[in-house]
């Protein structure tokens, strides 16, 4: 008995096709990565609080970062324009015009109660990373890469029967890089996550220290 169209699986459908992997334990091993890269910008996203690393808690957080009533966001241009460049090292397509969202979620270090993300039209559509896993050339699809904010960080060590709250990293700019599933094996995994670090520190935009 055959399936109509609408009753098919789409993900299998965008498989068809495509190279399979060796099975593991029985099963094709499918994988795809969403990387979030912090972009060296001086300031944050939306204020001008710094994003240099070390400071004691809450004292690089202005009041768009502790979300006060009426401080209103100002898009950061370096962060703008350091996704333009990464979409340009990965062949993709620059939105002439992007939008923002709110994803929303409660969380106790997100005062707005929600982040401020992209999702209809991000900055940066489609592209790929190319690499060599030994003697062969490997592509992998990415489907978007868009600008979001980061959270805060909750601070347990110091408290008992509590957590404290560090805005620092609230506001800091963040570049969200999602692949399609294109990868067959952890080694190609890998490689592309290699990949993606020398394009990221290469451009500059992300030092990539963690």
């Amino acid at each position: 008995m055959s399936q109509s169209p609408s009753s098919q699986n789409p993900f299998a459908q965008m498989q068809v096709g495509r190279p399979t992997g060796p099975l593991v334990q029985g099963y094709e091993v499918i994988i795809g990565f969403e990387t979030h890269a912090q972009l060296t910008t001086q300031s944050k996203i939306f204020s001008r609080a710094s994003t240099a690393f070390g400071a004691e808690p809450n004292t690089q957080a202005s009041a768009v970062d502790f979300a006060l009533p009426g401080a209103l966001p100002v898009m950061n241009k370096g962060a703008v324009q350091r996704a333009i460049e990464f979409g340009l090292a990965v062949n993709a397509h620059i939105a002439e015009s992007s939008v923002f969202a709110r994803k929303n979620y409660f969380y106790p270090d997100l005062p707005k109660g929600y982040q401020i993300s992209q999702f209809e039209i991000p900055v940066v559509q489609g592209g790929t990373v190319e690499f060599f896993l030994g003697d062969e050339k490997k592509s992998v699809r990415l489907v978007r890469a868009h600008l979001e904010e980061d959270a805060g960080k909750s601070l347990h060590e110091d408290f008992v029967g509590m957590s404290g709250i560090d805005l620092n990293r609230a506001g800091t700019p963040l570049l969200e890089i999602v692949t399609e599933p294109d990868m067959r094996s952890s080694a190609e995994a890998v490689a592309y996550a290699k990949e993606l670090h020398k394009i990221v520190t290469w451009t500059g935009i992300c030092d990539c220290n963690m």
